[in-house]
């Protein structure tokens, strides 16, 4: 629809850069079946799986925030209030006036009333409008409560925008009023804290050890850090820089018994290990999360309660004196002559 006199290997191209550009915005508006997400994909009821997608294309647009000058119709009408018709009359506005100015400008698009400006307007951003908070998922609605937080710092609303340690510094309920809450201020200042579209926390990552670049660079004993990659019912898989992953054993995972390993780690948690065995041949790498010195198999457990009795030891029996035959008795006699 964009692009109707390319040649498709060129629209390709396209698709494929802006999905570099701003991967949420090129991938809504691809349908379900052309994803090629797997290779049993449309063995399944092809009606639900758009509309599963369909939801979760939804919470993450919501979640994440649209800018309103960039985005695409199909994008703008996976917005909360806004649908085909009028993500279409917001492209067209856009078009013939050019970019928006403020949200408040949303007001003069054909067919979007006060209603549908309330539920959207939250969600569209302006970076670089003439109001900083136009660039935030605070909805114009707080604004004033927005600007009293503003006001009790003495600073600039774009200096203090990202400024965590004056915010943090804030008592909420000062500013609660008749019309907004205590959690409603909480998020707004969780919102100038870190304003933008990336509503993730800071990304950890693992520092792989200096010189440790190839398994046969790996030693028992080296203690490293890693990054889980994959969790199964019998341990975790460890990235640690080696181009091989280490398997973290479930008996290993932590100093007490341990029954599932998606207790103890998650797959992105950043761990240390602890080198157990190295096989090069196979490629095959054993690691610890437990103290050094308390290797070995965990007590065995009633259900991670209480010690299970050992059974005890089988009570030897006095030895019998073995049948002989006659080959046997003599050899025996021969022996003794010797």
């Amino acid at each position: 629809a964009e692009f109707p006199g390319l040649d498709v290997s060129l629209r390709g191209a396209v698709s494929i850069a802006r999905r570099l550009q701003d991967p949420l915005a090129e991938l809504v508006k691809i349908e379900p079946k052309s994803i090629g997400v797997g290779q049993y994909q449309h063995d399944v009821d092809q009606y639900r799986l758009g509309r599963s997608l369909e939801a979760v294309v939804e919470d993450a647009v919501n979640a994440v925030g649209v800018d309103l000058n960039t985005a695409s119709a199909p994008l703008l009408a996976r917005v909360s209030g806004l649908g085909a018709s009028l993500a279409e009359a917001i492209i067209a506005h856009r078009d013939a006036t050019g970019p928006f100015a403020s949200r408040r400008d949303l007001l003069k698009v054909a067919r979007l009333g006060p209603r549908a400006f309330e539920q959207c307007a939250g969600f569209l951003r302006i970076p670089n409008g003439t109001e900083p908070l136009d660039a935030s998922a605070v909805h114009p609605e707080a604004y004033g409560v927005a600007k009293k937080i503003v006001a009790a710092c003495g600073r600039d609303l774009r200096s203090l925008m990202g400024d965590s340690a004056a915010l943090k510094a804030l008592d909420p309920r000062v500013f609660v009023d008749e019309r907004f809450g205590l959690p409603t201020v909480r998020d707004i200042l969780a919102e100038l804290e870190k304003p933008g579209r990336d509503p993730r926390p800071g990304f950890k990552t693992a520092t792989f050890a200096d010189g440790v670049d190839d398994i046969k660079d790996l030693k028992p004993g080296m203690l490293l850090e890693g990054t889980v990659t994959n969790v199964a019912a019998f341990g975790a898989f460890v990235d640690i820089g080696v181009h091989q992953d280490g398997l973290v054993h479930v008996s290993q995972l932590a100093d007490r018994f341990v029954k599932d390993a998606h207790e103890v780690v998650k797959a992105g948690d950043v761990v240390k290990v602890r080198v157990v065995d190295i096989d090069i041949k196979r490629k095959r790498i054993g690691l610890s999360m437990r103290r050094e010195g308390d290797g070995g198999t965990p007590k065995p457990r009633d259900n991670g309660n209480r010690p299970v009795p050992r059974a005890p030891a089988p009570q030897r029996q006095p030895e019998r004196p073995v049948q002989q035959g006659a080959f046997g008795a003599a050899l025996a006699d021969a022996l003794k002559r010797k």
